[in-house]
């Protein structure tokens, strides 16, 4: 894994841009929107991102530690789901987050809107009111590339080839040639 720790924000920036070059036109404009979502619920996070083996991810957290993350985008190339760093410590009464690991839960997400959704935003503030660092709220935070893998699992679903017309022939039916 190299590690490329970007603070530069117009080199982030671009780097950024190619990480989410490499998904299909729709999923490109889903991660956009969240980021932008996500970007003006927490202006003062800093993002850090990591575009690795299996997903591509961009996390939030109120510090320059992953561990103090509090939620993060995660992608791949069957979709977008918002991951709950301590998801499996939030009350979650409407039943929305998946997953069944001892700390992390994840909510899927087919548009943006879905963030607005009052049920998501409680989430979204129980996950902050227990973050062990507040976030900023003002200023604005910054952009870090945290990682890259050389070996990425593909971020665009396979091309299935046309389905071939298969003609069924009788048991001992002649060839014609």
């Amino acid at each position: 894994m190299k590690v490329n720790k970007t603070h530069s924000s117009a080199g982030a920036e671009r780097q950024l841009k190619s990480f989410i070059a490499k998904f299909e036109p729709g999923h490109q404009t889903l991660i956009r929107a969240v980021r932008k979502a996500l970007r003006k619920r927490f202006p003062g996070a800093y993002e850090l991102v990591y575009d690795n083996y299996n997903f591509f991810v961009i996390g939030y957290s109120p510090t320059l530690r992953p561990s103090d993350s509090v939620l993060s985008i995660a992608a791949r190339a069957n979709g977008l789901a918002i991951c709950f760093i301590h998801g499996a410590a939030l009350a979650d009464p409407k039943r929305l987050l998946s997953g069944s690991g001892r700390q992390t839960r994840f909510l899927r997400v087919a548009s943006a809107e879905r963030l607005s959704d009052p049920d998501v935003e409680a989430l979204i503030a129980k996950a902050v009111a227990r973050a062990k660092a507040a976030f900023a709220t003002h200023g604005r935070g910054a952009l870090v590339i945290r990682s890259v893998s050389a070996k990425q699992r593909p971020r665009r679903r396979p091309v299935r080839p046309a389905a071939t017309r298969v003609i069924a022939r009788k048991p001992g039916a002649a060839r014609r040639g």
